[in-house]
């Protein structure tokens, strides 16, 4: 029986995230939604302060939180406030929506490692956020650049790993 995890990423469109993260060994399952705002069952219409998010279900066994925090800082750039490519505003915001304090001290020494190694031109923002809840996204953002391959996406490999 496989003992599986959850892990709560932002880091501007949900689309190119979850078209990344949904290949990585390890990854059992991906879904969009809105995490961190003011309101209940927010929609893409009305998600006031939620950031456009991924809930990713992984086995620690293959990949490990650090690691997929390796990769999130590879494939967004983490240094710009409220953007990601073409896309502006608190909904794109880089952020981690923590769970509890292994994840916390994860995500800093993560942080402290991207920022020593200088490849990114500024110091990272993302943010740490308690995670309270995740609201699936509708229907038709899941799976989305699956569903159409030409749809836009800003996020991309950009370096090895950090680690």
């Amino acid at each position: 029986m496989e003992n599986l995890k959850k892990a709560y990423i932002a880091g501007g469109c949900f689309w190119g995230m979850e078209d990344l993260f949904r290949v990585l060994p390890g990854v059992k399952d991906t879904e969009v939604g809105y995490l961190g705002g003011q309101n209940e069952n927010p929609t893409y219409q009305d998600h006031p302060g939620h950031a456009e998010g991924l809930e990713i279900t992984y086995d620690p066994q293959v990949i490990t939180y650090k690691e997929l925090l390796d990769y999130f800082y590879r494939v967004h750039d983490p240094t710009t406030v409220d953007r990601q490519g073409n896309d502006r505003g608190a909904s794109y915001r880089s952020a981690l929506f923590i769970q509890n304090e292994e994840e916390e001290q994860t995500a800093k020494e993560v942080i402290d490692i991207v920022d020593a190694s200088k490849r990114w031109p500024g110091t990272v923002v993302t943010t740490l956020e308690p995670f309270t809840k995740f609201w699936t996204a509708e229907g038709y953002h899941q799976d989305y650049l699956v569903k159409n391959p030409n749809g836009y996406t800003c996020h991309f490999e950009r370096f090895g790993t950090f680690l």
